[in-house]
């Protein structure tokens, strides 16, 4: 027999891959060894063991080779099965290999799964359980030896430095092995720099200032606001100016009284689509509630404010709106077209969404964001209806299929298509429907020349049966295959009148288009336009240059 390897490693613990594959591979020969010979091996690294099967590289590289006639084995086997399924995943990736035919073959049951026995599907989904119960423990003791590392030692668990702090060394690691390599644990230390800045940033606050006059005097004094001070953690900033949310979390953060913090985030696991649970889980970080941190229970670096000063500006934040009445926010989702899409040509800075009086509207507030202290001209908000622009950004498209244009949209449409693959399976299913179309022709010849009707009936039937069953499964095959011009014009014609189709789409859906497109919005409030960019590009799915970038949002 020849047989398929397929194993699997993560580096999350150091683990070595070169060493992880030999003694997986040395497993599954020692299974197959009177059996067969490995021919192909498939190894995902780097992948962990929760991500499904489809969004792991090298096993759906495995589950498209299933798919070929020439695939050049005849079954797989699994050095690890703990390695290799997580959870359920046994039960949504063995059926696939049953109904192409390739057995499964675990040393744990002794050699092929057998996908009529109960022993088998019993074992390897007690394997799957462990598996998943084994990364639930290993998650549960880091979390339980971080908070004690944290709370009892005080020790620097990683992560950037707080602003008014650099990293310092803190002796050698009190692992005794991995001392012997040379690391070595690490501490918070006052910066020279930057310490006296946070200490004026306390004094000012509590002395009767706003945390947005402060950040507006800080920047008039040419001081680097943190992400300007640290661009190499922060190369997502602009760091042009002191922003007041960056001096409220100064204010904030109780690890300038000198005591260690952890657990101020924590990664949750989301479905990434919940229609379609096999996909599996994307990790997600979110902020815990203050009574989640975890405190050190002493003082481990030196302080740069002592705990009175940081009580008191904790009170006077608290203070805020004391003794109006209040009720809880509720946040709103609304649907913006373009969220994400449309910058302000004055900063460069994404437009948020805002809703006044029932209209959707683009804004930028960047001076009440920042403390600009006139080193930008820039106007305290910047408004945009989105009505104001989705019309004529609606009207630019369907000039695309206007009939003088119609042929070289076309064109474009069909040539940024990604190159994709061929389904061996379709590509199979297309030959066997042109066989028996062939194969119906001659029987009905047959039949006019006198043949027994009888006889050619029943051939008839047989194939037509057969080419109705193939055609079944070719329709039920999710296929991604290139569209011809015709069929892309046979679309565009069955949707009409595209301006329509724009105005009357499902917002959600057509902010979908617009990401597909590529569109990049620029405002511009001075003049009062609006600059449109599109990219065509095969792999990003896109078109090409607009032929008309500037869009005026208030011309009608």
């Amino acid at each position: 027999m020849r047989f398929a390897f397929y194993g699997r490693v993560s580096t999350e613990d150091q683990q070595d891959p070169v060493a992880s594959l030999n003694w997986q591979l040395a497993r599954a020969k020692a299974l197959v060894g009177a059996h067969g010979d490995i021919v192909a091996e498939f190894f995902d690294i780097g992948q962990s063991r929760s991500i499904p099967w489809k969004r792991r590289p090298e096993a759906t590289r495995l589950l498209a080779a299933l798919r070929e006639d020439e695939r050049g084995f005849d079954a797989v086997v699994i050095g690890e099965p703990q390695r290799a399924f997580y959870g359920n995943q046994y039960g949504l990736t063995h059926p696939v290999f049953v109904h192409y035919g390739v057995t499964l073959w675990v040393a744990e049951v002794g050699g092929a799964i057998d996908p009529e026995s109960e022993a088998h599907d019993l074992v390897m989904s007690v394997f799957g359980g462990m598996s998943k119960g084994e990364r639930s423990r290993i998650k549960i003791r880091v979390r339980a030896a971080m908070a004690a590392q944290a709370s009892v030692e005080g020790r620097f668990l990683g992560g950037r430095p707080p602003y008014g702090y650099v990293i310092a060394d803190a002796g050698p690691h009190p692992n005794p092995a991995k001392a012997a390599e040379g690391k070595r644990l690490r501490r918070l230390e006052p910066d020279p720099a930057t310490a006296p800045i946070v200490q004026r940033i306390f004094a000012e606050y509590i002395g009767g200032r706003g945390k947005y006059a402060i950040a507006e005097e800080l920047t008039r004094d040419d001081i680097p606001c943190p992400s300007m001070n640290d661009q190499a953690r922060n190369r997502h900033r602009t760091g042009r100016a002191w922003a007041k949310g960056a001096v409220g979390v100064i204010l904030g953060n109780p690890r300038y009284t000198g005591r260690q913090v952890w657990n101020k985030q924590r990664k949750d696991e989301v479905l990434i689509d919940v229609e379609d649970v096999g996909l599996g889980h994307e990790t997600k970080m979110r902020w815990n509630a203050r009574d989640k941190w975890i405190f050190s229970e002493k003082i481990v670096h030196d302080p740069i404010i002592d705990v009175e000063t940081f009580r008191q500006a904790q009170e006077i934040a608290a203070a805020k709106g004391a003794g109006r009445t209040t009720r809880e926010r509720t946040r709103t989702q609304h649907r913006y077209v373009l969220r994400g899409l449309l910058h302000c040509g004055v900063c460069d800075r994404r437009m948020q969404g805002q809703k006044t009086r029932e209209q959707l509207f683009y804004r930028c507030r960047y001076p009440t964001e920042y403390g600009l202290a006139n080193k930008t001209e820039h106007p305290r908000n910047v408004y945009l209806a989105e009505r104001d622009l989705l019309g004529p950004l609606d009207d630019w498209l369907s000039t695309c299929f206007a009939p003088h244009r119609i042929n070289e949209t076309i064109d474009a449409l069909h040539q940024a298509q990604p190159d994709l693959d061929v389904d061996p399976g379709a590509a199979a299913a297309v030959r066997v429907i042109a066989e028996c179309d062939q194969a119906l022709q001659r029987h009905r010849s047959a039949l006019e020349a006198g043949a027994d009707a009888v006889l050619v009936t029943g051939w008839i039937t047989e194939t037509q049966a057969r080419r109705a069953e193939t055609q079944a499964r070719a329709t039920a095959r999710p296929q991604q295959q290139r569209m011809t011009k015709i069929q892309i014009r046979d679309l565009v014609e069955r949707l009409g009148d595209i301006r329509k189709v724009l105005t009357d789409a499902d917002p959600d859906r057509k902010a979908e288009v617009y990401r597909q497109l590529q569109l990049h919005a620029t405002y511009y409030p001075g003049k009062r336009l609006v600059r449109i960019e599109t990219s065509l590009d095969a792999h990003s799915w896109g078109y090409g240059k607009c032929p008309r970038g500037d869009l005026n949002p208030h011309a009608r």
